[in-house]
């Protein structure tokens, strides 16, 4: 099981992360686009690419949080489109596997057909997909929207677990229903709905998440926001789950 790192702000830069990525010995970063150095004019693919392969490590991309791909203005949601799309064409640069986005409230069925479509013609043939993360509780037309995603080999679903620890884990019969689908998890501890905590700062039983992660082959990113919590984290990997590693 592969565990990674998001971007962190602490670390100013790229390579920055990278170095910190490699001194916890982890497997891959996970940019967010949400952050100033994760737009995609500022990647500099030969610098993560020869880096990868120097420190044996590899990338995820995580698309802007605030997305949204059925927005009532044509152009707005064309440019949301076009973002998603130059993200798969950077994804495909740098080697990323997959790529993460958010569901946006106010989704309509025939938007994120087309949507879709244009994701299935712009990955093609490369091991590339992207994964629909949980936030605060799926609705049931949000449910069927992303069954009609799951059509496509191109897509994949991503577990939150500090997100569902807040909403109650209402979400987690769906990713039952769909559990060969689960390809990515975001694994932080969580009190309440106070989320993003280093793992033994909170309520979840996480041997039972990261089992679901092992158990369904996905990926782990350690969503914490501070690089003290990243190395805690670590260590308590170390320490708890050297059989699940």
């Amino acid at each position: 099981m592969d565990f990674g790192m998001p971007f962190l702000i602490e670390t100013c830069s790229q390579k920055e992360c990278i170095s910190l990525c490699s001194c916890l010995g982890l497997q891959f970063i996970e940019w967010n686009m949400n952050f100033p150095q994760c737009q995609p004019e500022n990647f500099q693919v030969e610098m993560l690419r020869e880096a990868g392969e120097r420190e044996n490590i590899y990338y995820t991309l995580h698309l802007e949080e605030n997305i949204n791909f059925s927005d009532f203005n044509q152009r707005v949601r064309r440019a949301y489109l076009d973002t998603a799309l130059e993200s798969i064409e950077l994804a495909e640069k740098i080697g990323a596997p997959l790529i993460n986005m958010h569901l946006a409230r106010g989704i309509y069925h025939e938007n994120m057909r087309k949507f879709r479509k244009e994701c299935e013609r712009a990955i093609g043939d490369a091991d590339i997909k992207i994964a629909v993360e949980n936030t605060d509780g799926f609705a049931p037309y949000e449910q069927e929207i992303i069954e009609e995603l799951l059509k496509s080999p191109c897509f994949g679903l991503t577990l939150d677990i500090g997100h569902s620890h807040a909403a109650k884990n209402v979400d987690i019969p769906f990713y039952e229903k769909n559990r060969g689908r689960l390809i990515h998890m975001h694994a932080h501890d969580a009190a309440g709905a106070k989320c993003h905590l280093a793992f033994g700062d909170g309520e979840i039983d996480l041997r039972q998440r990261l089992l679901m992660a092992k158990g369904a082959g996905a990926r782990v990113v350690l969503e914490t926001k501070t690089v003290e919590a990243l190395g805690k984290t670590r260590r308590y990997i170390e320490e708890n789950f050297q059989d699940l590693c």
